[in-house]
């Protein structure tokens, strides 16, 4: 045997053991016990699983080697650039590769994978057909299919390829992908201009002007009017069909059907030869995308969610794994899709908070697809009506570019928005046009939508009926005496009898409070902060006799409504679509989303306003109800989410929080955290803020909860605050002071989380 030793990462949880293990491959063996396998290993007395890295010709551990135990399957599942991929997240977010790999590759269906017959059960997701079993088409020009049926490694003996090596290191295995002049991996997010140097060209994922590229033939079915709206849109598509890396943040004119324009994206690379991801939010836009894929490339297209069953999510991704699907379009585990060849990376909404994985080490699916652009030199676009300040900080980078319609485009495709009580003139019509929740100019405007026929779509912020109690005098919000928890009316869900008075209980621990007084002011009587979604469409169809009320929220969502006149009442995000486009748009409580004490307040709202408005036909009218001097309503008024995000990327580097810097979050009880602290060699540069609260609704870190009366009381909050150049080191320091604490077993380990979305 030439190379009996067999290189090998066992699935192990803690941080000390995250490092590579040589193990002797057994005669019998040796024929399926290839880099990429899943493997049975024998690790301190027990069977845990593991990948098998790489075969080598001797080891460099002095003693004797264990035996590999068993070759789980010969299915080569992790691939080289999967592999590099989860080293550099676990790097960046001072977690281990195994905890990656969890995220990264699905467990494995030994029925779907041996190629048995699939179950109704596991395929009736009301998806297309995808080629699971390799007999799907491939898109016109990629021929990928016939070359491909195992993941391409070699290593010294000719038939598979080795993964590369890897240092072992206490705390986590060596560094991989893209690296700077010190070592540290690079990161693609960050403002020092990353992604833009000398020699950082479009072959290696560089971001060129696309304009200085030639002509390449657009393949058929793709819309190029439609990108002729934007600057340099037909360039970017040259871009894509000759093979090149541009990278985008593309801001969608109002009406867009953007699901149509990424699945052309998608076929521009798949017609190249390439395969593509296309990420969304959630189940209702990945069906979306997925359909218009699926009109364009046909079965080469597969979806990948956490809806579908084991069977039909395994037997997808084989699919991708093998080269018989070239587009992939899924939320945000589909980041990690091993795809062939891969040549672009595309995020729809990058601002939903879904893309956050709530699971160790955290990363969020913009960072991860962004470094893996960087890595393999695809494209990648940042898509979405809004724009956050991750991207606008890669803009300015110059790592990424802009891909805007200019303004003369943009107004004739935006309806009229405006704010009630916006003028002087306004507020003589109207002088209590700032002051109630639905003023009279937007009964008016709903009224005259529906007398010619159009729908009216009325956005909320929150579900229910009555969410949210407050203190008539002052505007204190109602907490409970006892636990602090927030007051609500029982019949807030209208699962009581609504025509019963009822006294407010704490949402909480479920305690009625009979006699509220209010701790600044008081006064005992309380008034709705907050109408839900119910009672506003209550309130309308008394307004609006005859005329449809439709809701579209929580469970009961709707994901399209049938033309004709109509009241759609939606929370934020589940605003269904209505063929044509909306008359009106009324965008209700704007003070409930600006005022949530969270440093993306301001961000999100626009977000979900813009998402609203664009739903409006050219011809309507979008009224938003908030103070219209709030500059996140003056963006709205403008439609100018780029110079928001430029505005708040400034405010925020100005103070000094993500993405100007990088931030670590290390929960967990007062002396989990200080060991932690202890431990991990912080330089200088480091700032340590806190402790402070976890932020509302914020999970606590597991083994950190006690069994009190009162959720989380004993776990609290340190930031850890670092320059940006830092932030590599500072990511290093914390995953070696989580090895050490591992290896020392101390007990309630604190979670650590880099740039989380709630700083608290």
């Amino acid at each position: 045997m030439e190379h009996p030793v067999a290189r090998v990462l066992p699935l192990l949880t803690p941080a000390h053991l995250d490092r590579d293990f040589d193990y002797l491959v057994p005669p019998e063996l040796d024929e399926i016990a290839r880099p990429g396998v899943r493997v049975r290993v024998r690790f301190a007395g027990r069977l845990v699983d593991g990948y098998l890295l790489s075969r080598l010709a001797e080891s460099d551990h002095p003693g004797k080697l264990v035996r590999l135990e068993r070759v789980v399957s010969a299915e080569q599942v992790l691939t080289p650039e999967i592999l590099r991929l989860a080293t550099t997240v676990a790097a960046r977010c001072a977690g281990t590769r195994a905890d990656v790999l969890r995220l990264a590759v699905p467990p494995r269906h030994a029925r779907v994978e041996n190629g048995g017959p699939a179950k109704k059960s596991a395929d009736s997701d009301g998806e297309p057909a995808s080629p699971a079993d390799g007999r799907g088409s491939i898109a016109a020009g990629s021929g990928r299919a016939a070359d491909r049926d195992t993941p391409r490694i070699e290593d010294g003996t000719g038939r598979t390829a080795a993964a590369p090596e890897y240092s072992v290191e206490p705390g986590g295995g060596g560094g991989a992908g893209p690296v700077d002049a010190d070592g540290d991996p690079v990161e693609p997010g960050g403002l020092d201009g990353v992604g833009a140097s000398e020699n950082d060209d479009t072959e290696q994922g560089g971001s060129e002007s696309p304009g200085e590229l030639g002509p390449t033939a657009v393949p058929g079915g793709v819309d190029t009017l439609a990108w002729r709206r934007y600057r340099h849109g037909d360039a970017f598509l040259t871009a894509l069909a000759s093979r090149r890396g541009p990278r985008a943040a593309w801001q969608a004119l109002p009406g867009e059907n953007w699901a149509r324009r990424l699945a052309e994206l998608a076929a521009v690379v798949a017609a190249s030869g390439r395969s593509a991801i296309l990420m969304v939010p959630d189940q209702r836009d990945l069906d979306r995308v997925l359909r218009e894929c699926v009109l364009l490339v046909g079965d080469s297209a597969v979806g990948l969610s956490a809806g579908l069953g084991p069977a039909a999510r395994y037997r997808r991704w084989l699919a991708v794994l093998r080269g018989t699907a070239s587009v992939v379009v899924g939320t945000r585990s589909a980041v990690f899709a091993p795809a062939v060849d891969l040549g672009l990376v595309a995020i729809w909404d990058d601002g939903d908070d879904t893309y956050a994985e709530p699971r160790a080490p955290y990363p969020h699916a913009r960072e991860i697809a962004m470094l893996r652009a960087h890595d393999t030199g695809a494209a990648f676009v940042a898509a979405g009506f809004a724009r956050t300040a991750e991207i606008q900080a890669v803009v300015e980078s110059g790592w990424a570019h802009d891909l805007l319609a200019d303004r003369a485009t943009l107004r004739a495709a935006s309806p009229r928005i405006a704010a009630p009580g916006d003028t002087d003139a306004a507020l003589e019509r109207d002088p209590m046009a700032r002051a109630i929740r639905i003023p009279a100019a937007a009964f008016a405007a709903a009224r005259q939508a529906l007398a010619a026929g159009a729908g009216v779509l009325v956005q909320v912020p929150r579900r229910g009926y009555v969410p949210a109690l407050a203190c008539t005098k002052c505007r204190t919000p109602a907490r409970c005496r006892r636990c602090v928890g927030p007051l609500s009316l029982p019949g807030s869900d209208r699962s009581a009898d609504s025509g019963a008075a009822h006294s407010p209980v704490c949402r909480w621990c479920g305690r009625t409070e009979a006699a509220f007084r209010c701790p600044v002011c008081g006064g005992r009587v309380l008034r709705a902060v907050v109408i839900g979604a119910a009672r506003t469409a209550e309130e309308l169809g008394r307004a609006f006799p005859g005329v449809p009320i439709r809701g579209s929220s929580g469970a009961a969502l709707l994901d399209t409504v049938p033309p004709g006149p109509q009241v759609v009442v939606a929370t934020v995000g589940a605003e269904p679509l209505l063929d044509g486009g909306y008359g009106v748009g009324l965008l209700l409580d704007g003070w409930a989303l600006l005022g949530r004490a969270d440093l993306r307040a301001a961000e999100d709202t626009l977000r979900r306003w813009l998402s609203a408005a664009a739903l409006v036909r050219p011809d309507g009218q979008v009224l938003v109800m908030a103070d219209p001097a709030v500059p996140t309503v003056q963006a709205l008024l403008r439609w100018d989410p780029a110079g928001h995000a430029a505005t708040e990327l400034a405010q925020r580097t100005e103070v000094g929080f993500p993405p100007a810097v990088r931030m670590a979050a290390v929960d967990g009880t007062p002396d989990g955290i200080a060991g932690l602290l202890a431990a991990a060699e912080l330089s200088a540069e480091v700032e340590v803020l806190g402790p402070v609260p976890l932020p509302p609704g914020a999970r606590p870190p597991s083994g950190a909860r006690n069994g009190g009366d009162e959720p989380g009381a004993e776990v609290e909050r340190i930031l850890l605050r670092a320059p940006r150049a830092r932030g590599a080191a500072l990511a290093r320091a914390l995953a070696a002071a989580q090895s050490i604490r591992s290896s020392q077993r101390a007990e309630s380990p604190p979670r650590v989380q880099i740039d989380p979305l709630d700083i608290g």
